[in-house]
């Protein structure tokens, strides 16, 4: 029986996706739990080292949790021969500069989405590390949710038959800043910052569509700014110059074809805050964050169009929940866990940095596909 520790240079831990999602739920979890069982009586045990360029913050963090080691310092931790994982959660058009340091640095790799800015910049990544033989994986978050993990084991099992389609709906109303406070930060609103929501969630939407359905072939999409004048963090107004709107339709390998909408000016009049519907020749099924609901053709209902009389049944309550059958963890320390077994002991990451290209390529080709107005084919990529 033996304790291993991994070391993690954290950049980032001080935004609001670093902080909860990854330092506090996901690697300060693995400690509460004892750290990673390896099996055979091995236990791994993840060291933080907090990185970033705000030391009060950094302080701050380190003093709530108790962690010794912190640094605005990029260079010298990664310097320093017993770290041995790179995580970045930074702004992206901060992430390219850092993780070629950490390429060099013969650091094993771990990325936040978007992996770079463009898909140039995805594909020299994901290169310069299989050049220099580093272990790499990009977060893919939401293919360990609950509700797409009972969707994933209902298209296992053959329940839909064939897969004719899926409809998403992605979004909430994020305030403007000026009457209520903005529920993300001011740079998602700004283009020359790397913000936008073509490029924030479709490669969310690539890795989804990938991993349930198939390889996206073509993509076609709109994309806006419904809201033009926000206010940032210190209340001053600035000109919303990102798309907060972006509306999709993917055609998928195989023939299915999804629509996904995504935008941060809308309100909520569904179960969840994200949902995709899939229809199938056999069967339909409603998945969200933790819910998944499900109508076999067996069960399906014969509604008839009459628009002179009210509905006498409630459509919703025709459907059917898929249950658990499972304790499911929160989906970034699932993926977590799987990346330091990857790290530890050399087991298969499907998630790398040519899966983190993916998305960026459907995120620059959606954004393309809006700017000339047609669909545009999405190349297989290769390194």
């Amino acid at each position: 029986m033996a304790r291993r520790t991994v070391r993690i240079a954290m950049n980032g831990v001080t935004g609001r996706m670093g902080y909860r999602q990854h330092l506090l739920r996901s690697v300060l979890a693995i400690r509460e739990q004892g750290g990673l069982d390896l099996g055979g009586g091995d236990t791994l045990w993840p060291e933080p080292v907090l990185v970033g360029r705000r030391e009060h913050a950094l302080r701050e963090i380190a003093e709530r949790h108790g962690l010794a080691e912190w640094s605005t310092d990029l260079d010298a931790v990664l310097a320093d021969a017993t770290v041995d994982v790179y995580f970045d959660a930074q702004v992206t058009s901060a992430r390219v500069e850092a993780v070629k340091k950490a390429i060099a640095a013969g650091k094993h790799l771990y990325l936040e989405k978007p992996t770079a800015t463009d898909l140039d910049g995805a594909l020299d990544l994901a290169r310069l590390a299989d050049a220099a033989g580093v272990k790499h994986g990009v977060v893919q978050d939401k293919i360990f949710l609950p509700g797409l993990l009972k969707l994933k084991r209902l298209i296992d099992g053959g329940f839909f038959g064939r897969i004719l389609s899926i409809r998403g709906e992605f979004g909430y109303w994020v305030f403007e800043g000026d009457w209520q406070d903005a529920q993300r930060p001011s740079w998602n609103y700004r283009a020359q910052d790397g913000g936008g929501i073509t490029v924030d969630m479709f490669p969310h939407w690539e890795y989804v569509l990938h991993e349930l359905f198939g390889r996206v072939t073509a993509v076609q999409a709109y994309v806006t700014t419904h809201v033009p004048r926000r206010w940032d963090e210190h209340g001053e107004p600035y000109e919303a110059t990102a798309d907060d709107a972006a509306y999709g339709i993917f055609q998928l390998e195989g023939g299915a074809v999804a629509q996904i909408n995504s935008s941060w000016a809308v309100r909520v009049n569904r179960d969840e805050l994200v949902e995709f519907q899939v229809d199938g020749t056999h069967g339909s099924a409603v998945a969200g964050l933790r819910e998944c609901r499900a109508q076999h053709r067996s069960a399906t209902p014969k509604p008839v169009w009459n628009p002179d009389l009210p509905a006498t049944y409630a459509f919703r309550e025709q459907w059917q929940d898929v249950p658990d059958n499972a304790a499911f963890d929160n989906g970034f320390k699932a993926e977590w866990e799987l990346f330091l077994r990857h790290v530890a002991l050399d087991e298969p990451f499907a998630w790398d940095l040519l899966a983190g290209a993916r998305g960026v390529q459907l995120a620059e080709l959606g954004l393309r596909s809006h700017a000339q107005g047609r669909r545009l084919d999405v190349p297989e990529l290769t390194l």
